[in-house]
């Protein structure tokens, strides 16, 4: 027996869900035709595993054809869903984890020109600013055949053994109808609030007539829009009471806010820098005026805040859902008393930025989320010890510290500065990017756990490594900024490390030429911006930051548009000439034909960085397989078995940037892929 919060039973109906931890409604993006397969199933039943007590799947399943996803989302209007929710549902069950879905019609939130080319509908001709697309105003024939939508998907969610079904009313058709801002239809659905829930209520008649009273439902809502015109945290408390009145509704999942624009959706479900559950204390407010199971997620990262939303009485069941992309394992260690090896979530929100840039999510911080068919969340030991020598504590060597020392490796790390960390230290230096630390924070405590050696402040060198004799060599030392990309005048420029670290000092009048798209240009250009400095961020591409998704985007949007900052897309810089005390620039474009003077006092180039390689290359003629990576191996899972070189006296491997400029999931990816097998 434990005292813990989080760890008490609760009790949902005839459900009893053996602790206070859920993850909430959302889409990874990871089915296949529509439905939950393999891997999916994966996903799920990993973190059913390791504890957690109600796993909500699809942010959302479209229940009609005519709402259709605008990413992989799961297809609930098609009957074949029924199977493959099974396997998931008796999977998760097998673990005693509660298995319930999401089912929406997304209303005028998706395209016209998605799947079967068929009109966007809503409760008025409004547009809605992320997807764009304008609706037509929905007839009665419409309002009917998408209730009995609703009541076939739920239906179906019944057969597959689901414990339960959760309605999504924030930004989807049903809170369109349910706000003055995107309902002016005349007659039954429109004018006043009774008329405007009309159509919940009438689906949830409809649902219940098919699953009958015992089925679990509950609704995702919003109880306050926090938009001018939309609806009130009155109208929220209003809804909240008739939604546990109407006696159809099992409980009650709040959020706060609107999701029509990327700014609005961001602070719904807020990302890195933000403050952590900004509406804890509003959900608290709801669950304390109706009484009601009360459930929320939104930037819980912490188990400490989470135990506090229970034991204070705000919530029931408390959402972690982002960090259980990060770590699968929360419950498991807050039972074996682990707490402190939680892998964090650091709020980088690449899982939702990397199903728009990649199609399916991904966690920066751990590559096995979303690949649990083909990627272990837990190491095995190796049958023989070997001496691994890892060259560069940034994330690439971090991760393949740790994951050589779990499987029982002797390990050794070189780095030449003073902590572990590289790139994601410059990173850090952004206050609302601070987070980004725990990256290293974590791996360095695990590999010092595990007894990995670190050598710091010493810029390994070929003899270095070689005096540890080591049976593998990894090289991660990562690359250097790469700014000589002018047809003149590259001597004049400073790169976007330079700024961030400080050795460059912002100037009073700066252009910004960003090359890569990616963060690094952003904070320089903040950290300009803020001494007060006119500051132009200038691209070649259509749009500027296109590494960056739109989520991600909002925080730095919000920090440079406060200082004025100048966005220029479709110009390079091709030259800059020294004018007395100040600079001259030139641009041009990939257009042709164009040609403008800026002047400036001070240019940033962000142009991505170089492989710091030389250790490598030396290293490469004593190794058995001359750096080479059997890339058939790599995918799929097997050692790395080359051998070029009879004299050879070790493995020799290269990950992260010191490959090429990727990112910092590609870098711990690389690790883990190599490790795991050595």
């Amino acid at each position: 027996m434990t005292s813990d919060p989080l760890l008490q039973p609760y009790q949902l109906k005839h459900l009893t869900l053996k602790n206070r931890l859920m993850i909430t409604s959302h889409e990874p993006a990871y089915p296949e035709d529509g439905m939950p397969k393999d891997r999916y199933r994966a996903y799920h039943a990993e973190r059913a595993r390791a504890g957690v007590a109600l796993t909500m799947t699809a942010g959302s399943a479209s229940v009609a054809r005519d709402s259709p996803p605008v990413f992989n989302n799961i297809l609930a209007w098609k009957d074949e869903v029924v199977g493959w929710m099974k396997q998931l549902a008796d999977e998760c069950h097998e673990h005693d984890c509660a298995v319930m879905i999401q089912l929406t019609h997304l209303g005028r939130r998706t395209r016209w020109d998605k799947a079967d080319w068929l009109p966007v509908v809503s409760s008025s001709h409004e547009r809605e600013p992320s997807h764009r697309a304008f609706p037509k105003k929905a007839e009665d024939w419409d309002i009917s055949r998408i209730i009995e939508d609703y009541a076939d998907a739920a239906e179906r969610m019944k057969a597959a053994g689901l414990d339960g079904i959760e309605l999504q009313a924030y930004g989807h058709l049903m809170d369109q109808f349910w706000s003055p801002l995107t309902n002016d239809l005349d007659g039954d659905y429109g004018g006043s609030l009774d008329n405007r829930l009309r159509f919940t209520f009438e689906t949830l008649t409809a649902i219940r007539e098919r699953v009958g009273p015992d089925f679990i439902v509950g609704v995702r809502y919003t109880g306050d829009e926090d938009l001018p015109g939309g609806l009130t945290k009155e109208d929220g408390l209003q809804i909240s009471h008739r939604l546990k009145d109407c006696g159809m509704v099992d409980f009650l999942n709040v959020v706060k806010g609107h999701i029509d624009t990327d700014a609005g959706l961001t602070d719904v479900i807020p990302v890195q820098g933000m403050r952590s559950a900004p509406h804890l204390d509003f959900a608290g407010e709801i669950r304390a005026a109706t009484q009601f199971p009360t459930f929320h997620a939104a930037k819980i990262q912490d188990v400490a805040t989470a135990r506090h939303a229970v034991a204070s009485g705000k919530l029931d069941m408390v959402g972690m859902t982002r960090a259980h992309m990060a770590d699968p394992h929360i419950v498991a260690k807050i039972m074996r008393g682990e707490e402190e090896r939680i892998r964090p979530c650091v709020g980088a929100n690449y899982c939702l930025d990397r199903i728009y840039q990649g199609g399916m999510a991904l966690c920066l911080h751990n590559p096995a989320t979303g690949r649990e068919i083909e990627q272990p969340h837990e190491i095995a030991e190796a049958e023989t010890r070997r001496r691994v020598v890892i060259v560069g504590a940034g994330p690439a060597g971090l991760e393949a510290a740790r994951v050589a020392a779990e499987r029982g490796h002797e390990v050794i790390v070189h780095e030449a500065a003073n902590d572990p960390g590289g790139q994601v230290r410059l990173t850090a230096q952004t206050d609302r990017r601070k987070e980004m630390i725990q990256l290293i924070q974590w791996r360095f405590e695990e590999c010092e756990r595990m007894g990995a050696t670190f050598h710091f402040n010493s810029f390994a060198d070929e003899a270095t490594v070689l005096a540890h004799d080591p049976d593998v060599a990894i090289v991660a030392t990562g690359g250097l900024p790469h700014t000589e990309v002018l047809d003149e005048g590259d001597a004049l420029v400073v790169s976007a490390w330079d700024i961030l670290s400080g050795d460059a000092l912002p100037g009073g009048n700066v252009l910004i030429y960003d090359d890569a798209g990616d963060y690094a240009a952003l904070q320089a250009a903040e950290k300009i911006a803020a001494t007060g400095a006119r500051v132009e961020i200038m691209t070649r591409d259509r749009s500027f930051a296109p590494e960056v998704m739109a989520m991600s985007l909002t925080p730095s949007m919000r920090e440079l548009q406060k200082h004025d900052v100048t966005f220029t897309v479709t110009w390079k810089l091709d030259a800059v000439r020294r004018e007395g005390n100040a600079l001259r620039a030139t641009i041009g474009s990939d257009y042709g034909g164009v040609s403008r003077q800026r002047h400036v006092d001070q240019v940033v180039v962000n142009h991505g960085t170089r492989p710091l390689d030389d250790i490598y290359f030396d290293l490469r003629p004593g190794s058995i397989n001359l750096g080479e990576v059997d890339y058939e191996a790599l995918v799929e899972g097997r050692p790395q078995e080359v051998a070029r070189n009879e004299r050879g006296a070790y493995q020799l491997f290269r990950i992260g940037d010191v490959v090429a400029a990727r990112n910092t999931h590609a870098a711990i990816y690389d690790a883990l892929r190599l490790c795991k097998v050595l």
